[in-house]
């Protein structure tokens, strides 16, 4: 503790989950992508590129992309269920759907088309990054409880291979358009199958009470079947089940693949056709802190194979073709965030004294542990630290108290200002949720490999941030912090 600290307090207590550590310098390799790593004086690299580097050419806050780790995990998904659901083992194959809402831009549109993924999209501005990628129709998804007709008309135009259809209201809507287009709309069905996934009550997403899919227990599901079946511009090609996101107990998506299984074999005896495609969705949880326990992919794919094989055969029907939909275990892990330090503040509570590490970034990249309660690791990413570790709380520069980053991580102790921190797993939800809260630019994402370092998002300009204010129509800065892109 400080010197200047009187009295008997002390550190605040650290979580029972998080241990202390043998060396406060060292980074958890699980936590972080395959290419990073320290030097000998303590500096974070990537793909070898020191974190200092980087800061000094590039600023912060960025987020520092590992393409190397982001393309292996895509193909690790590919090939684990490629041969899981493989037809020498009785079952009809398997596609992987990367979920573009965890963090797209076209250069990882064209990544995830070459690795020989499909791509999952829930808006009109994710099918058009998809396209201008080069991402073919045929290997897109379309997702959304809402969409709207201009949505619906370009997809149709687009040609994308399947459109997961939440709700009576857009088959009339989505058939209106297709037969005015005089196609046939490749229709999925996403269906409400009422597991409870153990995960957080805002990104469940199969309980009944929520807004997505089609529910089973009500009938819901099976009338929407039929209103398609009978429909000659629309066509049923599957069911489409997701019950939450970063899941940890494989039990939920058994349970789930079962009750899809049942209903598909219902609705073919019920109107004598064929569904050739069963959608399990996502939502496999990753390693954010040494708490978290994911599920290995080659075990996960092994599994849910078991469970179509003999759930189909008990049915006394053909198998499917499966897809799932990963977005955060395949981008999370390749992406770190890079901070530079600003204050550090000790405060006295009533546990003891609590260290607030205030960096230049917060709740405007990373809403996730303000929304979700999610929790974070870091490290201090440009020298090792000789003093004891301490436990911290990373904070951002945003006027709410909620603004945390990590709520608790060691660090040594003479963490200061001018130091770098990196926190891992940044990957989803943290650059695709970003906001401009306090008029702040938002940052770009930086692509790194062995041989080459570049923008695949530019960090945001104070032109492009005050574009839509008539009164900024020539904003000019201080001299002292000056536009992101001048950096």
């Amino acid at each position: 503790m400080p010197a200047h600290i009187a009295g008997p307090l002390h550190a605040t207590p650290a979580p029972v989950w998080l241990p202390y550590p043998d060396d406060v310098n060292a980074v958890m390799p699980s936590l972080w992508s395959d290419n990073v790593a320290k030097d000998s004086d303590g500096v974070l690299t990537v793909a070898g590129h020191p974190v200092t580097d980087l800061a000094e050419r590039f600023g912060t806050p960025t987020f520092v992309f590992d393409v190397d780790d982001f393309v292996s995990r895509a193909e690790l998904f590919r090939q684990a269920y490629s041969a899981a659901f493989a037809p020498e083992h009785g079952l009809a194959g398997a596609d992987v759907f990367y979920a573009g809402k965890a963090f797209l831009c076209t250069a990882v549109a064209r990544w995830v088309h070459e690795a020989g993924l499909g791509l999952d999209t829930c808006s009109l501005g994710e099918m058009m990054i998809a396209r201008a990628a080069g991402v073919p129709g045929a290997s897109v998804g379309l997702h959304g409880n809402n969409k709207s007709v201009a949505e619906l008309e370009y997809a149709l135009d687009y040609g994308v291979g399947r459109i997961i259809v939440d709700s009576l209201d857009e088959i009339d809507r989505l058939e209106t358009i297709a037969a005015a287009k005089g196609v046939v709309a490749p229709v999925m069905l996403r269906v409400t199958v009422g597991v409870e996934a153990h995960t957080h009550d805002f990104i469940a997403t199969a309980h009944e009470d929520q807004k997505f899919g089609l529910s089973v227990s009500a009938g819901k599901a099976s009338a929407a079947a039929a209103r398609v079946v009978d429909s000659a511009h629309l066509r049923l090609d599957g069911l489409h089940s997701h019950i939450g996101s970063q899941i940890f107990d494989i039990s939920g998506f058994q349970v789930a693949a079962a009750r899809v299984l049942a209903l598909r074999a219902e609705i073919m005896a019920t109107h004598g056709v064929d569904l050739p495609e069963v959608d399990l969705g996502g939502g496999f949880g990753i390693r954010y802190t040494s708490q978290d326990t994911p599920i290995p992919v080659a075990e996960m794919a092994s599994e849910l194979a078991a469970v179509v094989a003999k759930e189909c055969r008990g049915l006394g029907t053909n198998v499917p073709r499966i897809s799932i939909e990963p977005g955060r275990a395949i981008v999370s892990p390749a992406v770190f965030t890079l901070y530079r330090v600003g204050t550090v503040k000790e405060v006295v509570t009533d546990e003891g004294v609590r260290t607030y590490v205030a960096v230049d970034g917060g709740m405007s990249d990373n809403i996730r542990t303000a929304l979700y309660d999610a929790d974070y690791s870091c490290t201090l990413a440009n020298r090792n630290s000789p003093a004891a570790p301490v436990v911290v709380r990373v904070v951002g520069m945003h006027c709410e108290s909620g603004d945390v980053i990590v709520r608790d991580e060691y660090m040594g102790g003479d963490v200061a200002p001018g130091d770098l921190l990196a926190v891992p797993g940044t990957g989803a939800y943290c650059r695709s949720l970003s906001s401009n809260y306090n008029h702040v630019t938002r940052p770009g994402v930086l692509a790194v490999t062995r041989d080459r370092v570049e923008w695949i998002v530019t960090p945001e300009t104070y032109s492009q941030l005050f574009a839509s204010d008539p009164g900024m129509a020539d904003p000019t800065t201080d001299g002292k912090n000056p536009d992101p892109a001048e950096r």
